[in-house]
C-alpha cells in the first residue's frame, strides 16, 4: 500500500533531495533507466528506504532498541536518522582521504 499524497513523517518529510549533489527519486530512477536498468521512481524509493531499514536493524541491535518491523520502517524514513547517516559517510570519506593523503 501506497503512502497518501503529502505524507509527513514524525519529525518532518524525509528526502534525499536535502543533501549536496542529491537526486530525488525520479531523476535517480531516470538514471538507472539509461543506465540499463529499468526502474520507476517508486521503486528507487523503495531500494533506498530497504537499505536504511538495513542500517536500521544494526543501530536498532547495536543499542538494545526493539526490531520490529515498524520500528525500523519507522526509523528507515526518519530524516534525522537518514541525515545521521550522510553526515558518517561524510565523516568516513574524509577520514579515508586523510588516511590515503598521509600514507601515499
Amino acid at each position: 500500500m501506497s503512502m497518501p499524497k503529502g505524507h509527513k513523517a514524525e519529525k518532518g518529510y524525509a528526502t534525499v533531495t536535502d543533501f549536496p549533489g542529491a537526486l530525488d527519486y525520479r531523476a535517480i530512477a531516470e538514471k538507472m533507466s539509461d543506465d540499463g536498468d529499468q526502474m520507476n521512481h517508486s521503486t528507487a524509493r523503495n531500494v533506498f528506504l530497504r537499505a536504511m531499514k538495513k542500517l536500521a536493524q544494526s543501530m536498532h541491535e547495536l543499542y538494545g532498541l526493539n526490531v520490529d518491523e515498524n520500528n525500523l520502517a519507522r526509523t528507515a524514513k526518519d530524516p534525522d536518522f537518514q541525515q545521521g547517516i550522510y553526515e558518517a559517510m561524510i565523516d568516513m570519506r574524509a577520514e579515508s582521504a586523510q588516511e590515503n593523503q598521509q600514507n601515499g
